[in-house]
C-alpha cells in the first residue's frame, strides 16, 4: 500500500560564517560561448498531423503527392504496417512527414519516399526488429529505448563512451561486415522505438533522443556515426521530436554555437545542448524523475519494468546554502517503509533516521550522514519500524552555493501481523 501520509519539506538557510568577499565573478571567451550554445531559441513544437490545419497549400501538396504515388503504382506499398494509400489518417501521417521533410516540395518529397521504399526492402527494415543480432552486450548501455518524456514520446538513449576501450571498438567495428551488423542492429532500436509510435493527428509521432557524448571517441566512430547519421536522415523523416545532448564538452558547444547559424530556426529548436554537470536538470526539464536512467541522475533502474510503470516521485530543489527535510509521517508500528531518493550532481551531505512518536523513545540513525559523490546513484532502501513514528530524509547542501534538482519517491507496506 502507498503511503498517503502528510510530507512536510523544512529548509535551513545556511548560518552565517565568516568567509572572504567574493571575487567579480568575470566570464572567460570559453564559457560565454558555451552559454551561447545552449539553446535558446522556442521550444519545437511537435506538428499534430490534423489535416484540416494545414494551410491551403500544404493540402494541395498533400493530395498531389497521393495523385503521384498512385499514378506511380505504390497504392499497395506500406511502411510500419500502413498502407501508404489505404486513405486513412495514419497513411496522411507518413505521408506528411516526407513532405515535412521536404518543406512541402511534393516532387522532392516523392523521391524521397522512393527511395525510402526501395531502401526498406533491400534492407529488410521490416523483419529487423525481430532478428537476433548478437549486440546483448550493447542493449541497455550504447542505444535503447527507455521510458517516455513528459509528453509521451518514447525516449532513445545513445552512449558511446564505452568504444573507448579498443578491444570493444574491435569486436563491434573490426571490419567492414562487423560494421554492417552494427548499422543493423542500431536501425533494429529505432524500428522498436517506431513500433510505440500512434502515427495518428494529434498523438504521439515521433521520439525523443538522448546522446551523451561523454567519453565518446569522435576520431574513431566518424564512420559509424556519418553512416547512421545518413540511413536516419534518408529513411526516417521527422521521426525525432527532441535531440537531447548531455555530457557536452566545451569543444562540442564552440562548434555548435559557431554553426548554428547556418541551421533552419525549425532544426535549432529541437536541439537542447546540456555540459558536464547539468544532466539530470536538464534531463528533468523534458522526462520525469521515474522514467530517467539512474546514471543520469533519475530513479529508474533496469529491473523496475518487471514491476509494472514507475511508481511516480516527488521533485524538489535544493537551493544553495539549504538543508532541506524530507519528513514521512504516519509510520505504524511493523510496517515497512521502501525509497529512493536523488539529487542531481549530489556533492553534498545525505542521511536518514527514523523518529518514534512515543516521548523517550531514540531516535535511530538509519543512514547515517555521508557525502555524496557526484556522480552517485540514487538511494534505495528500506527500513522497518518497531513502533510508530516518521522517516526523516535530510540533503544537506549549506557547503555549497548551486541550485540541485532533486526527487524521491516512498512506498509503505503495513505488517501482515497486524
Amino acid at each position: 500500500m502507498e503511503a498517503s501520509s502528510p510530507i512536510s519539506m523544512q529548509q535551513t538557510p545556511q548560518q552565517d560564517q565568516p568567509e572572504a568577499s567574493p571575487k567579480p565573478y568575470r566570464k572567460s571567451f570559453v564559457t560565454s560561448l558555451m552559454e551561447a550554445a545552449t539553446l535558446r531559441s522556442p521550444s519545437f513544437r511537435e506538428d499534430t498531423y490534423f489535416v484540416s490545419r494545414l494551410k491551403s497549400s500544404e493540402k494541395k501538396a498533400l493530395q498531389e503527392f497521393k495523385d503521384k504515388l498512385a499514378a506511380a503504382s505504390h497504392g499497395s506499398d506500406s511502411m510500419w504496417g500502413i498502407p501508404l494509400l489505404g486513405g486513412d489518417e495514419k497513411a496522411d501521417v507518413i505521408l506528411l512527414k516526407f513532405l515535412r521533410a521536404r518543406d512541402f516540395r511534393f516532387s522532392d518529397s516523392f523521391h524521397m519516399l522512393e527511395k525510402c521504399l526501395t531502401w526498406r526492402k533491400e534492407f529488410g527494415a521490416d523483419e529487423v526488429v525481430e532478428e537476433d543480432l548478437g549486440f546483448k552486450e550493447l542493449e541497455g548501455v550504447v542505444a535503447y529505448m527507455h521510458g517516455y518524456d513528459r509528453d509521451g514520446h518514447p525516449v532513445c538513449y545513445n552512449a558511446y563512451g564505452v568504444f573507448r576501450d579498443k578491444d570493444m571498438y574491435e569486436r563491434i567495428f573490426g571490419d567492414e561486415e562487423k560494421l554492417k551488423n552494427f548499422l543493423r542492429w542500431r536501425v533494429q532500436v529505432l524500428e522498436r522505438g517506431i513500433k510505440l509510435l500512434h502515427f495518428k493527428p494529434g498523438g504521439v509521432n515521433s521520439i525523443i533522443q538522448v546522446t551523451d557524448l561523454k567519453d565518446m571517441p569522435k576520431r574513431e566512430l566518424r564512420v559509424a556515426s556519418n553512416q547512421i547519421l545518413s540511413l536516419f536522415q534518408d529513411n526516417y523523416p521527422e521521426m525525432v521530436a527532441r535531440k537531447i545532448f548531455i555530457n557536452v564538452p566545451w569543444y562540442f558547444s564552440i562548434l555548435y554555437s559557431m554553426f548554428s547559424p547556418f541551421l533552419t530556426q525549425r532544426t535549432k529548436s529541437k536541439f537542447v545542448i546540456s555540459k558536464e554537470g547539468n544532466v539530470a536538470e536538464t534531463l528533468y526539464k523534458f522526462i520525469r524523475p521515474e522514467d530517467v536512467p539512474v546514471q543520469y541522475g533519475g530513479l529508474s533502474r533496469p529491473s523496475d519494468s518487471q514491476n509494472g510503470p514507475p511508481k511516480p516521485a516527488s521533485e524538489f530543489t535544493v537551493k544553495g546554502g539549504e538543508k532541506v527535510n524530507i519528513q514521512i509521517e504516519g509510520i505504524e508500528a511493523g510496517a515497512t517503509i521502501t525509497w529512493d531518493i536523488v539529487v542531481g550532481g549530489w556533492e553534498l551531505e545525505y542521511s536518514a533516521e527514523f523518529v518514534p512518536n512515543a516521548e523517550g523513545s531514540y531516535t535511530i540513525a538509519v543512514e547515517k550522514p555521508r557525502k555524496m559523490a557526484a556522480a552517485e546513484e540514487a538511494v534505495h532502501n528500506s527500513f522497518t519500524s518497531r513502533e510508530a513514528g516518521r522517516l526523516v530524509l535530510s540533503v544537506d547542501n549549506t557547503a555549497s552555493r548551486r541550485r540541485k534538482v532533486a526527487a524521491y519517491r516512498y512506498v509503505v507496506r503495513k505488517s501482515a501481523l497486524v
